[in-house]
């Protein structure tokens, strides 16, 4: 299919977990707000998403995040439901925002120790976590996930970057060849080339073009098997690594 893909609505929770996990969102976002410490949690979430990003690369995105959840089960309907712009899927954009993300996180972290023997040290520290959870990801990110697509957010995510640091550590230490699955296809001579693998994919990309050795092994993708489940051939699934190095 050579024209431009058209992106299609469909079902992305398949999970309890995915139903249910952007309840988060309100409660660190804006609980936060007047409870302070509700902010710890996203060291949690963090700690849990550099792990993941270990073994299963970007896992937590397509089945875990509270953000993903809250974009994939309320965005989908009101979105424009636009192709996300180049811009936001650049490489250059991601690790811009991730350094400015993170150096904006370290100044508040730094100036809160330094005046940790006159503040309240855990509240101030959750309060750096809830500024950011809800500055960043909810607001921003919903609201382009309302003007253009409900995952645009996800392009550029410094959590998603982090993801992607830990995954490629991961690899150069050889942890995850028996854990990090992939969407892997039967047989690429069966395969129509619909496109409709790209048409539902939460991040815009097309696993129809870039197989390798039968497998998909973009770092971008979220592993949320949304393609596998629309696959209109059952020719797709995860599978961990067919061809180790």
């Amino acid at each position: 299919m050579n024209r431009e893909t058209k992106h299609i609505k469909t079902s992305r929770t398949f999970t309890i977990i995915k139903k249910t996990s952007w309840v988060l969102v309100p409660i660190i976002s804006v609980g936060g707000l007047f409870f302070p410490l509700l902010g710890l949690a996203v060291i949690g979430i963090m700690l849990a998403l550099m792990m993941f990003g270990i073994f299963k690369g970007q896992y937590w995105c397509g089945n875990l995040c509270p953000h993903g959840s809250l974009f994939d089960r309320f965005y989908q309907k009101p979105s424009r439901f636009k192709k996300i712009p180049a811009f936001f899927q650049s490489p250059i954009l991601k690790w811009l925002f991730f350094i400015f993300f993170m150096t904006m996180f370290i100044y508040r972290l730094i100036f809160v120790l330094g005046h940790r023997e006159e503040i309240e040290f855990l509240p101030q520290l959750g309060s750096i976590f809830v500024n950011q959870y809800l500055v960043w990801p909810t607001i921003v990110g919903s609201f382009l996930a309302l003007i253009i697509n409900p995952r645009t957010w996800c392009t550029f995510c410094p959590m998603g970057t982090m993801q992607q640091i830990m995954n490629r550590m991961g690899k150069a230490l050889h942890l995850q060849s028996k854990t990090e699955k992939y969407v892997t296809i039967i047989s690429e001579e069966d395969c129509p080339h619909c496109g409709k693998c790209a048409a539902v994919c939460p991040m815009q990309l097309q696993p129809y073009k870039n197989w390798h050795e039968k497998q998909f092994k973009d770092e971008e993708c979220i592993k949320c098997s949304v393609c596998v489940a629309n696959c209109p051939k059952n020719l797709l699934s995860m599978k961990t690594l067919l061809h180790k190095n």
